[in-house]
């Protein structure tokens, strides 16, 4: 899709938000995951969406696809170089590169319930390479700045959300 098509579309949106708030906020897509084989799980979602996580052999897993903790700094990843090309696409700034890796460290420890030891991901460290034709460096660090202050993942890791648990016993 063209740089012209993203800000378009964007632009319709805004104004429709504008007029009518209420059609911005909605329930996100849901996903489900159903272990298949051993640690292997099928993930779904309501539009026919598919992937797949597994575990590392050390844990009990086959290392049949990625754990559901790369999924996580997957979407951190993706959700920013998305909301970056979005942006350049808005201020009409043409990228040349752009690349988003996220880090973390992880101690198994947590994840087996030893000690004190948490099993959320910490250190977590976003790299992004980003180049645009006549943009200064530090127009560029702003860019991404912005964005990844707008990312919808990194907002929700930063938030620290409650989460609702329901438990059906059958």
């Amino acid at each position: 899709m063209s740089a012209a098509t993203i800000r378009e579309a964007l632009e319709k949106a805004e104004r429709v938000f504008a007029v009518k708030p209420e059609l911005a906020a909605k329930q996100a897509a849901s996903a489900t995951a159903r272990i298949v084989d051993g640690l292997r799980c099928d993930i779904s979602g309501p539009a026919g969406e598919r992937a797949s996580s597994d575990m590392v052999r050390a844990f009990g897993g086959a290392e049949s696809a990625p754990s559901p903790g790369w999924y996580l700094r997957a979407g951190m990843a993706a959700c920013t170089a998305t909301g970056i090309t979005m942006r350049a696409a808005k201020l009409g700034i043409v990228l040349t590169e752009l690349e988003v890796s996220v880090h973390a460290r992880a101690d198994a420890r947590g994840w087996l319930g030893m000690g004190d030891v948490s099993a959320a991901h910490s250190e977590l460290r976003m790299h992004v390479r980003v180049g645009a034709e006549g943009l200064s460096a530090q127009r560029l660090r702003e860019l991404v700045e912005w964005c990844e202050a707008h990312s919808a993942v990194s907002c929700t890791v930063r938030a620290d959300p409650k989460i609702d648990l329901d438990i059906e016993v059958v």
